[in-house]
């Protein structure tokens, strides 16, 4: 990857930018497509910015549902023409007492990742106001329907449907244009959920700030396009544009914005 190119990416992504390079060195080596696990937007947009630079491999990413947040990327030589088919996602309905019991994401989201799993082998969970649904690689359909009966207190059951069966989610996101002085985390923070400076710096100093799915490292650690801050008790922020400075030198941006019901 040439210098101009390194610029772009922190040094902490640089093992992520080695296996992607890995898995373009093969597919051009070995005229063979490589299927990722589940990635998100950021992950998504470095791979994209590399195979940008080549000239015979191409890749495209779906998560199952439109507009997925969380998506599988196929890496193919140009001559190969993906299929659905190709990306191996199953997509479950939760089926359970909608009468009777009400599901949250948390509740959902929390079941799967301690089902003794890898986070990027299940993509996103939505609902529509009722129904829930979730994909998840295919080879692990049935290590889910074997493991997960309930959801917090309320009894389940797993049943897997065609892709065209998906459900169309819920859109709280709110886009919002705002000025910031500087593209720190607690920074973000502040103008995305009108909080004190202060009080996101606690908030990330108390452990209850994510990046992308990660432990925050600091405060002051700087956000780039398509990083995802979520937020406990407070929801989830995405950084979806940076559009120049002011004249006053603050920067201007898009956030993604979704409240915490």
């Amino acid at each position: 990857m040439n210098d101009n190119l390194k610029q772009h990416f922190r040094d902490s992504e640089a093992p992520f930018i080695e296996q992607v390079t890995g898995w373009l060195r093969q597919v051009a080596d070995q005229y063979r497509p490589i299927l990722t696990a589940f990635l998100n937007p950021r992950q998504i947009y470095i791979a994209q910015t590399l195979v940008n630079q080549l000239d015979d491999v191409r890749m495209r990413a779906s998560g199952g549902f439109e507009g997925a947040e969380l998506q599988r990327i196929l890496f193919y030589p140009v001559y190969y023409e993906p299929e659905v088919a190709d990306f191996q996602i199953t997509l479950f309905n939760i089926v359970y007492p909608v009468k009777f019991a009400t599901l949250k994401h948390g509740q959902i989201l929390g079941t799967l990742a301690n089902a003794g799993v890898e986070r990027d082998v299940f993509g996103d969970i939505v609902t529509d106001g009722t129904t829930w649904q979730f994909v998840c690689e295919t080879e692990m359909a049935s290590y889910f329907e074997e493991q997960i009966d309930r959801f917090g207190k309320t009894k389940v059951h797993l049943t897997a449907v065609p892709l065209s069966a998906g459900i169309t989610p819920e859109d709280d996101w709110e886009a919002v244009t705002t000025t910031v002085s500087s593209l720190r985390a607690d920074s973000i923070i502040k103008a995305a959920f009108n909080l004190s400076r202060h009080h996101a710096k606690e908030l990330i100093e108390g452990a209850k700030v994510r990046l992308n799915w990660a432990d925050l490292p600091k405060a002051d650690y700087e956000l780039a396009l398509l990083d995802m801050l979520s937020v406990n008790h407070y929801g989830r922020v995405r950084l979806a544009e940076i559009s120049g400075e002011t004249k006053k030198a603050r920067l201007r941006i898009t956030l993604n914005i979704i409240h915490s019901k």
